[in-house]
């Protein structure tokens, strides 16, 4: 699957995705798009699954048209989101159509 990163989301979380085809939004020189623009050019270019640390995203984009899978996770910190690799992976590994997850980092 394709896999994209938000701008929050730890770059370093992509060398444990080693099944999946990770970019960034920043490589893809997508740093200023909004969430809205984002998710439509990433579905554009056949994007799977979005990675996104904006806990906010459910309140802000109506996401029920949206072909891409979402996960959130909880946190920004890389420190955290390390000790939750295993779910994240899973989380990315089960990631459907239209699917949306929240993954909760202690």
């Amino acid at each position: 699957m394709k896999v994209l990163f938000d701008q929050g989301t730890p770059v370093p979380l992509r060398t444990y995705i080693t099944a999946h085809h990770v970019l960034t939004a920043y490589e893809l020189g997508w740093s200023t798009l909004k969430n809205g623009e984002l998710l439509a050019a990433a579905e554009g270019i056949g994007f799977d699954v979005f990675v996104t640390t904006d806990t906010n995203l459910t309140y802000q984009q109506n996401l029920s048209n949206r072909s891409i899978a979402i996960i959130v996770l909880s946190t920004t910190s890389w420190p955290r989101i390390q000790k939750s690799v295993a779910a994240i992976v899973s989380a990315i590994d089960a990631a459907t159509p239209n699917s949306f997850q929240t993954v909760s980092i202690d």
